[in-house]
């Protein structure tokens, strides 16, 4: 017999102190979703069930404790920090879930200067992680969009990557140890060290598992020597995305690693630069020791002389463009009055695909959207992370809400946008979510994207979570519709 919702609440005030447990309405309400929802949240509108209780540990024997009650009594968890997520990946799927928020967890363990490496516990914000490094002359040098929301553990369980990655890699390549709790309270740590052989990397459980194995409650990152004095800025005005994919390829081909390589459409520029000209826009900046950023500027200098009619910008203006990349509460704030005000609303979605096939991704993606999409406002696209082997492609798109409801926009809209990029990803090989995590807005494609390694995923889930408490409906749908999978 299934525990009550009552029964739940009071049993983690027995565990937990009572001010741990909060069973306030409107906080409920707003832990039932994340930004996936967006359009429902602006709006006030709440369709998926209401967790029974946001819980905020404190330690990790707080959340071995939540755990091991939850899986002694079949109650769904769902593990947060800095509730960046856009992907459904906190929504609560599941009736008298307990939310499990880390935020508390933020003190910084250790900083190891001769090592290279910061240990923290996983509600370490990362933007105050990154500004006490930078004092020191350190960086984490991982910088998503959502750094200043953005905390420690949510990055390793989204298995995130920052705007430098292409020469710093994503949090998979920063990541040395972790402690992590598993349904049943069992506590583990991976330990610090370089590198070892000795079987599989267990890490990579963890990482990227989004909640649905395990809550992480300790993680330690590589750090990096800070030099923004030797950094180098170039911008580039050029002709089509072809050309754009053909640069990229060749500056990664050739061993250069400059830690941002960035290619915007002529859609996607248009909104970042008033300086586009209707022209798509190629964007480098070298970072690291001077003789490094000054031989990778010059090797992409010479690149780019190899492109009919490309055109140099200043470096001025592609630096104080880098100084607003960062998306934060006031610009979520203005965000949603811009949404109630004109029922127009701006999302994305990313993909990945190698190089032999990107480009076909993204010319299906672009010309399926104006066909099928109805009220569409703008389509765009850029890629933010190159690799030896492709890059990703990060579409943008706004549209009217026109004669819908707030609770039927997901499906008129969104899901059909995001079942458009999916399927053509697919279609010709290519990665259906780049670094947003599948959560559970892409998570009934995850047989697609799997193939025949589903198997794998599932002995893991069935492993780690035999009860299956963590996070469900994300990564593995709860149920799947065969016929209309995309209906949610």
């Amino acid at each position: 017999m299934a525990i009550s919702r009552e029964q739940i609440v009071a049993e983690l005030k027995n565990i937990l102190r009572e001010e741990q447990v909060v069973t306030d309405e409107k906080v409920l309400k707003e832990s039932s979703r994340d930004r996936y929802r967006k359009y429902e949240q602006c709006m006030e509108v709440y369709t998926q069930p209401i967790p029974a209780a946001v819980v905020f540990a404190e330690s990790t024997e707080d959340v071995a404790a939540i755990l091991k009650f939850a899986d002694e009594n079949g109650v769904n968890c769902v593990a947060r920090t800095g509730q960046s997520a856009i992907e459904g990946g906190l929504e609560t799927a599941v009736e008298n879930s307990i939310v499990i928020d880390g935020t508390r967890m933020n003190k910084v363990i250790e900083v190891n200067e001769t090592n290279m490496q910061v240990t923290c516990q996983c509600g370490v914000p990362l933007e105050s992680l990154e500004d006490s490094l930078r004092e020191m002359g350190l960086t984490t040098a991982h910088s998503p969009q959502s750094k200043p929301l953005a905390q420690m553990g949510g990055l390793v369980a989204t298995r995130s990557i920052g705007q430098f990655s292409t020469l710093y890699g994503g949090i998979e390549d920063m990541i040395v140890g972790l402690e992590v709790v598993f349904p049943g309270g069992k506590v583990c740590r991976i330990k610090n060290v370089p590198r070892r052989s000795v079987g599989p990397d267990i890490r990579h459980i963890v990482l990227g598992n989004e909640g649905a194995l395990c809550f992480i409650t300790e993680v330690t990152v590589k750090v990096f020597k800070y030099q923004p004095e030797n950094n180098i800025y170039m911008g580039y005005k050029i002709d089509n995305m072809t050309q754009g994919f053909g640069v990229l390829r060749q500056v990664m081909v050739d061993g250069y690693k400059p830690s941002i390589a960035r290619l915007y459409d002529v859609a996607d520029a248009a909104m970042h630069f008033d300086w586009s000209d209707g022209k798509c826009v190629i964007i480098f900046m070298a970072e690291g020791p001077a003789a490094i950023t000054k031989a990778t500027a010059a090797g992409i200098e010479e690149i780019i002389a190899g492109v009919p009619g490309a055109e140099k910008v200043d470096p001025a203006i592609i630096e104080k463009w880098f100084n607003r990349l960062n998306w934060g509460p006031a610009q979520i704030a203005e965000e949603r009055e811009e949404i109630i005000a004109t029922q127009n609303i701006g999302i994305t979605t990313e993909i990945s695909g190698c190089w032999d096939c990107i480009n076909d991704i993204y010319d299906e993606v672009m010309d399926r959207m104006v066909k099928e999409v109805p009220d569409l406002t703008m389509i765009g696209g850029h890629t933010s992370h190159s690799y030896q082997n492709g890059t990703n492609v990060y579409f943008t798109y706004y549209y009217n809400v026109v004669d819908c409801a707030p609770e039927d926009e997901i499906n008129k809209y969104h899901n059909l946008i995001n079942k458009i990029i999916c399927e053509s990803a697919v279609k010709f090989g290519g990665s259906i979510a780049h670094h947003h995590g599948l959560g559970k807005a892409r998570a009934h494609m995850v047989w697609e994207e799997y193939g025949t390694s589903f198997y794998m995923l599932e002995t893991l889930k069935k492993s780690f979570d035999p009860n299956g408490i963590m996070n469900m409906g994300t990564l593995i749908p709860i149920k799947h519709n065969f016929d209309d999978p995309w209906n949610f």
